[in-house]
């Protein structure tokens, strides 16, 4: 089990278990025991889609509220930017150590390098968008002669 807290300070445990995948199976009709079906494949759609993985955290964490004393749109409300990256990463180690205790290596693996893919891609963006010769865009845009960015980009 993984912990992280919300904006409004409130601890929260995710549980991957059988019982919970199920549950949100049959709630949200997400498959979390295959991570590795549909196009692009649900471990990428979790990555990339901030409402998708806030209605799986929030099945995933709905058995809580009653101890919290919270609805779900309470627990929307309380997952800012970190809380819910914070909720992510737990999420995914959560997921990871299950596929790896249920002996499926090759599925905690994919989500590891899923955790790293999200991590390394961020900063290489981060680091073209740094490497803008913004001024060169802003002149080109007023000029008329607007240049794609990889354009104004040094080194490429």
């Amino acid at each position: 089990m993984k912990t992280f807290n919300d904006a409004a300070g409130r601890t929260w445990t995710i549980a991957l278990n059988l019982g919970t995948a199920m549950y949100v199976k049959d709630k949200l009709g997400i498959d979390l025991l295959r991570p590795e079906d549909g196009n692009p494949p649900l471990l990428t759609k979790l990555g990339t889609d901030e409402i998708l993985l806030g209605e799986v955290l929030c099945a995933l964490l709905e058995p809580q509220f009653e101890k919290h004393k919270v609805t779900a749109a309470d627990v929307r409300m309380a997952f800012d930017g970190a809380t819910l990256l914070a909720a992510q990463t737990a999420f995914y180690e959560e997921l990871a150590d299950f596929f790896q205790f249920r002996g499926r290596s090759d599925r905690a693996k994919a989500i590891r390098a899923q955790m790293r893919l999200i991590t390394q891609a961020t900063a290489a963006i981060e680091t073209r968008i740094d490497a803008m010769d913004l001024e060169a865009m802003i002149d080109g845009a007023l000029s008329g002669r607007l240049q794609e960015p990889s354009a104004l980009t040094p080194g490429r």
